[in-house]
């Protein structure tokens, strides 16, 4: 683990978005591009840090409470807690394939699939994984990046999940906890900080062999939220921060999620019904 270069004693995951240096939270100040040192934000140290500092929730504690808000309309109007797949909120807003195509195109579901769940211990550990990463990323990116990643990888868990399984009901939001990962991972590579040494490393390989392995997992969906999480993430530190055009990254992660809007759309009506059967 890395240590902050103005306070050796104190271990962190987190580098400044501009120089790279490891940085503890009394040295990190906000920026739109993510954290920056005292010197690389032209700043005095405690003007303005992250402890000091007031930014409201964070954009992670928003889609922690958006999901849940999602899963309790999914009981409120008919599902059950203990795994049933039932209720209006599921039948309209669940990834499949076949609603999407032959005259109904009701492609929100790209969307909204990505914000319901299953079972109570389904968004449970989907929630519990959402912090823990969240809460690594968003600090290192800043706000709008880590909104942008989590909706493109998003639609591209959905894109994924459509092409393997078109036919097959796909909820949850392991797709966009994928790609937060994936981001996760091109960022800490792309600051000097070894997947291996931090732990990345063993926690992919363990998330893939459960993906590949266990049944009723979306394998395209994780896959392709990935893939996508991983892009934005060399996006962001690329060309937003090493060549300092904010704008423009954010603009990539959006054509990653509009690409993945018109894959899954175009992709959506090639299998026929599976209704027994869904992935997570």
């Amino acid at each position: 683990m890395a240590v902050c270069y103005r306070h050796p004693s104190r271990e962190t995951a987190v580098s400044c978005s501009s120089c790279g240096r490891p940085i503890c939270p009394d040295c990190m100040t906000p920026t739109s591009v993510g954290m920056r040192c005292p010197e690389c934000s032209r700043q005095p140290s405690k003007v303005r840090s992250l402890r000091t500092s007031s930014v409201g929730y964070s954009a992670t504690q928003i889609l922690i409470a958006l999901n849940v808000a999602a899963y309790v309309a999914e009981l409120a109007t008919g599902a059950s807690g203990g795994g049933g797949l039932s209720g209006w909120v599921y039948e309209h807003g669940a990834l499949f394939g076949p609603l999407m195509s032959g005259g109904h195109h009701e492609y929100w579901r790209l969307l909204t699939a990505g914000f319901l769940h299953a079972s109570l211990i389904h968004i449970g550990l989907n929630m519990l994984s959402l912090y823990f990463v969240g809460r690594s990323l968003e600090p290192s990116i800043g706000r709008a990046n880590f909104v942008a990643v989590y909706f493109a990888s998003l639609l591209a868990g959905s894109f994924g999940a459509l092409l393997f399984q078109p036919g097959v009901p796909t909820l949850g939001a392991s797709t966009a906890i994928f790609g937060i990962f994936g981001a996760l991972i091109a960022v800490a590579r792309a600051r000097g900080i070894s997947i291996w040494q931090s732990g990345l490393g063993p926690i992919l390989a363990l998330n893939l062999v459960f993906t590949l392995t266990v049944s009723n997992i979306s394998v395209g969906g994780h896959l392709g939220g990935l893939a996508a999480g991983g892009l934005c993430g060399w996006l962001i530190t690329e060309i937003g921060e090493r060549r300092r055009k904010g704008s423009l990254a954010l603009a990539g992660c959006a054509a990653v999620g509009l690409v993945s809007i018109l894959a899954g759309i175009a992709v959506a009506g090639s299998a026929g019904l599976a209704p027994n059967g869904f992935t997570l």
